[in-house]
């Protein structure tokens, strides 16, 4: 299997027939299903809540990525959990309780991520590399779909590599925002290994976009 994993967001799929395009996803190859829970606080827009994740689980043996968007995000770790989380992501600008938090989510059985947006330095999460199975690189600003890829954010996943050598670690790095055909081998060189794509995705036919993903990893 290849050390490098597609997320597909279903954030941009079609919202009438998710059990439809999950299963259209798995048919690919792709790895995770990338999930989207945004609060329309922490960001302007409102998307799903664990009910979708639950109401999905049963469709698919994908892994299911969550990223919440979501101000206060230890409030909700134990629903997301039992809906069928495999990955929580949480954002460090997201709560003050960034330790606890990552502890909590190991302790429901789920793989601990931390979110990191484009203004948000490495250094404020190196503190708590040890406490992760992934780190997500925000390559857009968030909440929205469809942004231009953020080039300066790979200076930042080549500093989490060189963090992870120095600290003995073994997260992956995952990047979020404008990835398509052309962004994702910029992203590979920098050093992620997943790599999330939305728009990119379901803009087109999904088999075929994947597997155009697929061949810039090889």
């Amino acid at each position: 299997m290849s050390q490098y994993k597609i997320a597909p967001s279903i954030l941009a799929a079609d919202y009438a027939n998710f059990e439809r395009e999950i299963k259209r996803l798995e048919a690919t190859g792709a790895e995770y299903a990338h999930i989207d829970i945004m609060d329309g606080h922490f960001v302007p827009q409102i998307s799903f809540g664990a009910g979708v994740v639950e109401s999905l689980r049963p469709h698919s043996k994908m892994v299911f990525d969550c990223h919440l968007m979501v101000s206060n995000p230890e409030h909700h770790l134990e629903d997301f959990a039992r809906a069928g989380a495999d990955i929580i992501s949480i954002h460090v600008e997201a709560t003050p309780h960034i330790h606890g938090a990552l502890q909590k989510i190991r302790s429901l059985g789920v793989k601990p991520s931390v979110v990191i947006n484009p203004g948000t330095p490495a250094e404020a999460i190196k503190h708590v590399l040890h406490l992760v199975d992934q780190v997500l690189v925000m390559t857009v600003n968030p909440g929205f779909g469809g942004q231009a890829f953020l080039p300066e954010t790979m200076d930042k996943i080549r500093e989490l590599v060189a963090l992870r050598e120095e600290k003995g670690l073994n997260f992956e790095i995952e990047v979020d925002g404008g990835i398509d055909d052309k962004t994702i081998a910029q992203a590979k060189e920098a050093g992620a290994t997943v790599f999330v794509a939305g728009s990119y995705v379901f803009k087109g036919d999904v088999n075929e976009r994947v597997q155009a993903l697929r061949k810039q990893l090889d």
